[in-house]
C-alpha cells in the first residue's frame, strides 16, 4: 500500500501540471474554433462553446484558489484573471448562441470591453513575471495577451480575421505542454532532469512567503474593477454605443470574482481589503442589473439619491482607516467616493457621462495601482506607497494606539478561526439595504428604481455571507442576526421592489412576515446576553418588520417606514465605524455597552477563576500552585484544551472525573513530564517497554501499557480507579513546552480533556470556563488551538512477547513507530541492555528519585507543542473506537 506521504509528494508535483493542461485544453479549443470559424459561420455551436469556456474557467480558478492559500501569487492572480475572461467570453458566447445576441456588431460590443481590460491586466501580469523571472508565466501571459488583442481587432475589422488570434493559443498550447511534460520528466528521473522553466518553488521559499502578512488576493480584485471601469467608459469614448445586455456577463463575473476576493480577505485576515471588495461587488452587480433592465423594459433606470450617497460615505470612512496601513490604498479608494457622488447627482447614474467620466478615471488610477501592486510583491525595489505614514504619526501623537495585526487581532471569543471578523462589512450592508428602500416606487414600474440590487445585494447576498463567515468564527447569535436579516432583506426586495408584489396586499404575506418578527424576537432576546448596541440594532429591525407588516395588510401610517428604517441605518452605520474603530486602535475604544442581562459562565470567570497567559513562566508557576493545593486546571495542547489534576492529590483527581461527567468506558490517562519521573518504579517495568519509551518519547504518542502496582507510587491512593481501566492504563510524555513545564513543577498529572462527555472539543481558553464554570480553578490561556490532529496510540500490552499494536494512527506515522520499535529490539538482541535494569535500586536512590518532581529543571522549554489528552482508554474491551476523540 502507498504511503500517505508517497501520495501527498505525487499530488504536490503533478498538480501545477494538471493547471497547465487546463490551459492547455481551452487553449486548443479556442485555437480549433478560431482557424475553422469564418466570418458569420462558427466551427464550434456558440452555446456549447460557452459552456466548455465556463467548465475550464471554473477549474482555472479552483486552481487560483488553492494556489493562493499555498502562497504562490502570480501562478495564482494568471489562474484567476484567466478564469475571469474566459468564464466572461463563455456566457456572451452563451447569449450568442441562445440568439440574445444576434449580429457580429453586437458581439463586438459585447466582447471588446472586456477583452481590452484583460489586455491590459494580462500585459501587466507579463511584464512582472518577468522581473520575477517565472519566464514560462510570462510568456503564458504574453501569449493570452496578444491572442485578446488580435480577437479585439477581428471584431473591429472582418476582413482582419481570426488567424493571429489562433497563432497566440497555439504559443499557449506549447509553452503549456512544454511545462507539462517537463515536470512529468523530473518526476520519473527524481529531479535529475529538469527542463530550464520547470522547477516549482522550494519549500524553503513558500514557508519564506507564508510569513508575509500581505493580502494575496488584492490585485484580483483590482483586475475585476479594471473589468467594470472598462465596460463603463466604453460608451463615453464612442468604442460602443451605449450599455446593453451583452456587457453584463463582463460585469457580473467581475462582482462574482470580487465577492470570492472578499472571502479570501477574509481568509488572509484583511478586514479592510474584504469589505472594500465586498463593497465593489455591490456595484459590479447593480451596473449589470440596470444595463440589463435597460434592455427588458426600454427605460433607463432611475437611481434614488439617497443610496449612493450614503454609499459614499461609507467610502469615505474605509478610505480613511485605510490610509493607516497605506496611503495609496486610501487615495484610491476615494475614486470610489467620487463614483458614489456622480451616482447621487445624476438620476440616470451609470448610462450618463459624469458617472462614466469617473469610471475612466478609475481605470487608469487601476491600471497604476495593479502595475504597483504586482511590482511591490515580485521586486526588492519597491514604489513608494506611504506604507506606515499615518501610522507612525498617529504614534507620535500620543492620543492613539494602534492595534497589532496579527491573527490574535481576530481570535474569536470562543474558538478557532482561519478567518477574520466580517461585522464591519455586515454592518455597513445593512446600513445600504435600510437607506436603499426609503426610496418610493409607487408613481412607476419598480424594476425601473434602482433598488432591487441595493437592497438584495448588499442586504441580502453579502449579509449571508457575513453571517456564514460568522458563524465559521463561533459567533452564535451575530451569525444567526446575519443570516435572518439577510434572508429577510432577499425575500422583501424581490417581492416588494422586483415587480412581484404588485398592488395586492394578502394574508399569505403577512404571515410570512410574522415568522420572521417571531424569529427577530428571539434574537432581540440573545442580544440581551451580547451588549446594549446589539440589543439596539435587532430592536430597530423589528421595528422595520413591522412596517413590512402593516405594508402587507394596507394599514403602513403615512412616514413610518422611512422613519424606523433611518433609525435602523444611523444604529448600523454606528455599529460599522465602531468595529472599523476598534479593530484599528486599541486606545481609545468606541463603546457597544455592558449586557443588559449577564450569567455567570458567560463571558466571565476571570474574577472566581483566574485566567494566566501561558506564555509567562509566573503563570506556569501560578497554576501549579493552585494545582499542588488540590484544583484543577484547564491547559492548552496542541489540538485542544485539557482539564489535569495532580496525581498526588486524590481528591483532586476524583473531582476532575466528575467535573467532567466522565462515562465509565472513558477512564483518564496519566502524563509525565520526563521518563525520569518513572525512575523509582522502573523495576516493575518491561525492559523493554521502557527501552521503547526513551526511545520514542517526548512525542505525540500515547501508550497503553499493562495496570501495575507501581501506579500506588504516584500517590493516587482510591483515585487510581479513576485513570484507566482495571487491566491497563494510558501514559503519555507530551512534547509540549507548557505541559512539560507544568508537570516538572506539579508530577505526573491526570488528564482528561476540557468538555462534558459527549460535547465537543474546548478548543479555546475562554471555552473551558464556558463549558465547565465554577468547578475550574484555573486556566492557561494560549488563545485558539490549532487544528485538532490525534496522537498515535500505541498498544503495549503485549510487549513482553515483543509485540506492540496501533489503536489508532494519529499525528506519529505507523512507520515511524514501528522503525524505533525495531530499533530497540536489536539493540537488546545485540546485548543492549538497559543500565537501569542490571541491579537493584538502594533505598537512598529512591529517596533521592522522588524529590525529582520539584527540583525538574526547564531543559524541557525549548520544545515544541503537544497533543493533547486522552479521552478514552478502555483499550482491552471496548477496542479502538474508543480512541476517536480529539483529545487524546
Amino acid at each position: 500500500m502507498l504511503s500517505y506521504e508517497f501520495i501527498l509528494k505525487v499530488t504536490n508535483i503533478i498538480r501545477p501540471s494538471r493547471n497547465k493542461l487546463n490551459s492547455l485544453h481551452c487553449s486548443l479549443l479556442l485555437l480549433v474554433e478560431d482557424y475553422g470559424s469564418s466570418p458569420g459561420k462558427h466551427l464550434i455551436p456558440s452555446t456549447a462553446l460557452g459552456i466548455e469556456l465556463l467548465i475550464i474557467a471554473a477549474l482555472l480558478a479552483y486552481a487560483g484558489v488553492r494556489r493562493i492559500l499555498s502562497q504562490s501569487s502570480l501562478y495564482a492572480y494568471l489562474c484567476l484573471t484567466v478564469s475571469a475572461l474566459w468564464c466572461g467570453s463563455g456566457l456572451i458566447h452563451i447569449l450568442l448562441g441562445e440568439n440574445i445576441i444576434t449580429t457580429e456588431h453586437e458581439l463586438r460590443n459585447a466582447m471588446v470591453p472586456g477583452l481590452a481590460a484583460f489586455t491590459l491586466a494580462l500585459l501587466v501580469i507579463s511584464l512582472v513575471a518577468v522581473v520575477q523571472r517565472e519566464i514560462v508565466l510570462s510568456f503564458i501571459a504574453l501569449s493570452i495577451c496578444l491572442a485578446c488583442a488580435h480577437q479585439i481587432a477581428g471584431l473591429a475589422n472582418l476582413s482582419f480575421g481570426q488567424s493571429a488570434t489562433a497563432a497566440c493559443y497555439l504559443l499557449v498550447c506549447f509553452v503549456t505542454a512544454y511545462f507539462g511534460s517537463g515536470r512529468l520528466l523530473s518526476y520519473i528521473t527524481r529531479g535529475k532532469i529538469q527542463p530550464p522553466g520547470t522547477h516549482l518553488q522550494s519549500k524553503i521559499s513558500l514557508k519564506a512567503a507564508q510569513g508575509q502578512e500581505a493580502d494575496d488576493v488584492v490585485a484580483v480584485g483590482l483586475v475585476m474593477n479594471l473589468l467594470s471601469a472598462c465596460v463603463l467608459a466604453c460608451p463615453l469614448l464612442g468604442v460602443v454605443p451605449q450599455l446593453f445586455s451583452g456587457l453584463v456577463p463582463w460585469l457580473w463575473t467581475a462582482g462574482v470574482f470580487q465577492l470570492g476576493v472578499c472571502v479570501l480577505s477574509y481568509r488572509a485576515l484583511d478586514t479592510l481589503a474584504a469589505t472594500f471588495y465586498g463593497f465593489t461587488a455591490i456595484l459590479k452587480f447593480s451596473e449589470g442589473y440596470s444595463a440589463l433592465v435597460r434592455d427588458l423594459t426600454n427605460q433607463e433606470p432611475y437611481s434614488p439619491v439617497p443610496f449612493p450617497t450614503v454609499f459614499s460615505v461609507l467610502f469615505f470612512v474605509l478610505a480613511l482607516f485605510s490610509c493607516h496601513r497605506s496611503l495609496l490604498d486610501g487615495l484610491y479608494q476615494l475614486f470610489f467616493v467620487a463614483y458614489c457622488i456622480a451616482i447621487a447627482a445624476q438620476p440616470r447614474g451609470f448610462f450618463q457621462g459624469g458617472t462614466q467620466g469617473v469610471q475612466a478615471a478609475i481605470f487608469v488610477a487601476t491600471a497604476l495601482m495593479l502595475l504597483v501592486t504586482l511590482y511591490n510583491k515580485a521586486s526588492l525595489k519597491k514604489f513608494p506607497t506611504g506604507d506606515g505614514l499615518l501610522k507612525n504619526f498617529l504614534s507620535r501623537s500620543g492620543k492613539f494606539m494602534l492595534r497589532t495585526q496579527d491573527k490574535d487581532l481576530h481570535a474569536p471569543y470562543l474558538g478557532y478561526s482561519k478567518y477574520a471578523d466580517a461585522e464591519v462589512l455586515g454592518h455597513g450592508c445593512s446600513v445600504l439595504a435600510a437607506f436603499a428602500i426609503t426610496a418610493s416606487t409607487t408613481s412607476q414600474d419598480p424594476l425601473a428604481v434602482l433598488i432591487l440590487p441595493w437592497a438584495v445585494v448588499s442586504g441580502g447576498l453579502l449579509q449571508l455571507l457575513c453571517g456564514s463567515v460568522a458563524f465559521a468564527r463561533g459567533k452564535t447569535l451575530e451569525s444567526t442576526a446575519f443570516i435572518l436579516y439577510g434572508v429577510m432583506w432577499t425575500v422583501w426586495g424581490l417581492t416588494r421592489f422586483g415587480g412581484l408584489y404588485g398592488d395586492v396586499r394578502g394574508f399569505h404575506v403577512a404571515v410570512g412576515i410574522i415568522s420572521f418578527m417571531l424569529f427577530n424576537v428571539l434574537v432581540t432576546a440573545g442580544a440581551l446576553f451580547l451588549n446594549k448596541v446589539w440589543f439596539v440594532y435587532a430592536l430597530s429591525f423589528e421595528l422595520i418588520l413591522i412596517s413590512f407588516l402593516l405594508d402587507a395588510v394596507g394599514s403602513l401610517p403615512y412616514g413610518y417606514d422611512i422613519g424606523v428604517t433611518i433609525i435602523f441605518g444611523l444604529v448600523s452605520f454606528y455599529f460599522f465605524l465602531a468595529n472599523l474603530f476598534n479593530c484599528t486602535f486599541q486606545t481609545p475604544q468606541l463603546p457597544f455597552g455592558d449586557p443588559l442581562i449577564k450569567l455567570s459562565g458567560f463571558g466571565g470567570g476571570r474574577d472566581s477563576c483566574p485566567h494566566l497567559p501561558a506564555r509567562k513562566a509566573t503563570s506556569v508557576q501560578q497554576i501549579a500552585e493552585i494545582m499542588k493545593n488540590g484544583g484543577i486546571c484547564g491547559m492548552p495542547t496542541d489540538t485542544v484544551y485539557v482539564l489535569v489534576a495532580a496525581c498526588n492529590r486524590p481528591e483532586a483527581v476524583e473531582k476532575a472525573y466528575k467535573v467532567k461527567k466522565q462515562a465509565q468506558e472513558r477512564p483518564m490517562s496519566l502524563w509525565i513530564s520526563s521518563i525520569r519521573q518513572l525512575q523509582p518504579v522502573r523495576q516493575q517495568i518491561n525492559p523493554l517497554l521502557w527501552d521503547f519509551m526513551e526511545a520514542a518519547w517526548p512525542s505525540s504518542i500515547s501508550m497503553v501499557i499493562p495496570r501495575a502496582p507501581w501506579m500506588e507510587f504516584f500517590g493516587l491512593a482510591d483515585s487510581s480507579k479513576y485513570i484507566g481501566t482495571p487491566q491497563s492504563i494510558a501514559i503519555r510524555n507530551p512534547d509540549c513546552t507548557v505541559a512539560t513545564h507544568l508537570i516538572s513543577l506539579v508530577g505526573p498529572i491526570a488528564v482528561t480533556s476540557a468538555n462534558p462527555t459527549g460535547e465537543a472539543d474546548t478548543t479555546h481558553h475562554n471555552q473551558v470556563y464556558a463549558k465547565l464554570g465554577d468547578k475550574v480553578d484555573g486556566v492557561l490561556c494560549d488563545g485558539p488551538s490549532p487544528e485538532n490532529i490525534a496522537s498515535t496510540v500505541v498498544d503495549c500490552t503485549k510487549i513482553d512477547n515483543g509485540q506492540i499494536g496501533f489503536f489508532r494512527v494519529g499525528l506519529i506515522p505507523k512507520s515511524k513507530v514501528l522503525q524505533i520499535f525495531e530499533e530497540i529490539q536489536r539493540k537488546q538482541q545485540r546485548g543492549h541492555v538497559n543500565s537501569g535494569f542490571e541491579g537493584d535500586i538502594t533505598a537512598p536512590e529512591i529517596e533521592s528519585t522522588l524529590q525529582l518532581t520539584d527540583l525538574e529543571t526547564d531543559s524541557d522549554l525549548s520544545r515544541p507543542t503537544s497533543t493533547g489528552s486522552l479521552n478514552s482508554l478502555d483499550l482491552i474491551r471496548h477496542g479502538s473506537e474508543e480512541y476517536e476523540d480529539e483529545s487524546l
